[in-house]
């Protein structure tokens, strides 16, 4: 068998009808639109999201209501017991965050957030720093720096 023997399935393939051909072709004249009406027309018929008198499910959806807003700040949250790795009188910043892979995307700013305890005197410097982990940070013999 070669490439030029193939040939599909007998009733696989069918000619599509052409309607609006004359009226000894069978679909003629209206080519099975009908009369009148707006599917009859050329450009007729509704959207694809068109519900008829429904309310439209868009408007139905309770959470698709208000606005996004597009100068939200996405910061990088640094907890403290995740700097727990860092060794005492040791600067925390950015670049050592980064190289700790303490951080998801390394062009975000960073936060600090207080969730677990701090033993190691470190010098923090941050975008933002929570009062609770601020207040941890300095009473474990540290300081907090922040960045513009």
């Amino acid at each position: 068998m070669k490439l030029h023997d193939l040939k599909p399935n007998e009733g696989s393939k069918k000619n599509r009808k052409r309607v609006g051909r004359g009226i000894s072709a069978g679909q003629g004249k209206t080519a099975g639109r009908g009369m009148k009406g707006q599917n009859s027309r050329a450009g007729g018929g509704t959207s694809l999201w068109h519900q008829g008198g429904n309310l439209p499910f868009f408007r139905r959806l309770p959470f698709k209501r208000g606005f996004t807003n597009i100068r939200r700040v996405e910061y990088n949250e640094v907890n403290l017991d995740q700097l727990e790795g860092f060794g005492p009188q040791s600067e925390v910043n950015p670049e050592t965050m980064a190289e700790a892979r303490l951080l998801k995307d390394v062009r975000r700013p960073i936060a600090v957030l207080g969730r677990g305890e701090i033993k190691s005197a470190l010098t923090v410097k941050a975008h933002r720093v929570s009062a609770g982990a601020r207040s941890k940070i300095e009473a474990a013999g540290g300081s907090v720096e922040i960045i513009e």
